[in-house]
């Protein structure tokens, strides 16, 4: 049998090749969705407004029940849970088929789709994050998260260029449809994984359990928390550049809806090029971690100073590679350094500082590319992220035991990478693998579909 190339190391797993296979056809299905949401809203409203509204109510549920859903996943077997709440997205895609060829001529159906898709959304993503822990080993981790990214950018230019064929020729009601036979897809893959080969993960205690326990662990984890805040941060400031790529191609480079679909592509080809990259590392270290970060943020301060549509694509390409591999190396350092008892609880988090970046950085930016200009808008945001960035460095060898402003942060950051990861004081321990390491981590896996998005 041929050797599997190292890059895709992590397609060695039988429930990976189920999982990573089930997770391009939902990915796909999701993004039909997307854009047959936005049509249908768009056919009856003829407001933009609309789409930010229905997108806010997808939203708001993981703000509010993100740490709920992930203290349930620390206590409930994962299997069971993200059957249910996978053949509850199903249903729900499947209503807004019936609403579609119904012919639909109001929006509050649609908004309570959207609702109630990101209450589910809120409960299972946890749940989703644990079960990818027990899908792939410690070790092939990394590429896990790596692959998954590709997948995801994958499943985005498929979904989104099948939905722009099939809408005028089938409706959106077909759409939906085959997003909710993605979901079918999905639950079969689940139930034909092989026990045998899973790493089950200890479920919590009785008194690990809750959100105040879960709240306790996170706030007694400072390298946690640097790691959470530079995201955000980031996240706000730096990851919303599909409003500033619609602003600048609006703007200044005066290339409109055309140009912006140029840099969308360019985008995508981006993530495409850091999830191949990152699946090619052996380990994704701290080090990897503050280099994308730098990489993005300086970049992003130098695409504003780009004179036409041309260079500042040639700029995008590797802001968006630096992003996959900053979000995958963040989500492999906290995933590898918390107790498997708590992991749901730490994955909850991590999506609500999404959501709160998402709903905070967009209207920021917004705003000052209106008043400001988008290109001193991309500028400002690039020196404040490069800021950020050097002070989270330096706040995260200092939480790893490193009391002064240390000599040499790379070396010190490689050396924390490389050790088992310091937590706080009371905090319940991962065990050890026999080999070293933490036995526990999260993959990337299909994240539950969002109704309605812009």
């Amino acid at each position: 049998m041929p050797r599997t190339p190292e890059m895709l190391r992590a397609l060695r797993h039988r429930n990976y090749r189920l999982w990573a296979g089930a997770d391009f056809l939902s990915v796909s299905g999701t993004w039909m969705q997307v854009l047959g949401v936005n049509w249908l809203l768009l056919s009856i409203t003829g407001s933009a407004t609309s789409l930010g509204f229905g997108l806010f109510l997808q939203s708001l549920p993981t703000v509010l029940l993100a740490f709920a859903g992930g203290s349930l996943a620390d206590r409930l077997p994962a299997r069971p849970l993200l059957l249910t709440t996978q053949a509850l997205h199903g249903l729900l895609a499947a209503v807004l088929a019936g609403i579609a060829f119904g012919g639909a001529d109001g929006v509050w159906p649609v908004y309570a789709v959207a609702l109630l898709g990101g209450v589910v959304s809120a409960l299972d993503g946890p749940a989703l994050g644990r079960f990818g822990a027990e899908v792939v080993g410690p070790d092939d981790l990394p590429n896990a998260l790596a692959l998954g990214s590709v997948i995801s950018s994958g499943g985005r230019i498929l979904g989104m260029g099948a939905a722009g064929v099939l809408i005028p020729v089938a409706g959106t009601g077909a759409l939906f449809t085959l997003n909710a036979l993605s979901f079918a897809v999905v639950m079969a893959a689940i139930a034909a994984m092989r026990r045998g080969e899973l790493h089950p993960l200890p479920r919590a205690g009785a008194q690990e359990a809750g959100i105040a326990a879960g709240l306790r662990y996170i706030g007694g984890t400072r390298w946690l928390l640097v790691l959470l805040g530079m995201a955000f941060v980031l996240g706000a400031l730096g990851r919303n550049y599909q409003v500033t790529m619609a602003a600048m191609s609006n703007g200044p480079l005066g290339a409109g809806a055309a140009g912006y679909g140029v840099l969308s592509v360019v985008f995508a080809v981006g993530a495409v090029a850091g999830g191949l990259y990152a699946a090619s590392r052996p380990q994704l270290t701290f080090p990897i971690l503050f280099a994308a970060a730098g990489l993005t943020s300086v970049g992003q301060a130098f695409s504003g100073v780009m004179p036409g549509l041309l260079s500042f694509a040639v700029v995008l390409l590797p802001i968006a590679a630096g992003a996959v591999v900053l979000d995958t190396t963040v989500s492999t350092r906290a995933q590898l350094g918390t107790a498997a008892q708590m992991r749901g609880r730490v994955l909850a988090a991590q999506s609500m500082v999404g959501a709160a970046s998402g709903a905070v950085g967009g209207p920021l930016l917004g705003m000052l590319s209106d008043t400001a200009g988008p290109r001193a808008a991309l500028v400002l945001a690039g020196v404040v992220t490069s800021v950020v960035t050097v002070l989270a460095a330096v706040a995260l060898a200092r939480a790893l035991g490193h009391r002064g402003i240390p000599a040499a942060p790379a070396r010190a950051l490689r050396r924390a990478s490389e050790a088992p990861v310091p937590e706080h004081r009371g905090a319940p321990r991962p065990p050890q693998d026999p080999q070293g390491g933490s036995p526990e981590g999260r993959m990337t896996v299909k994240h539950a579909p969002s109704p309605v998005s812009v």
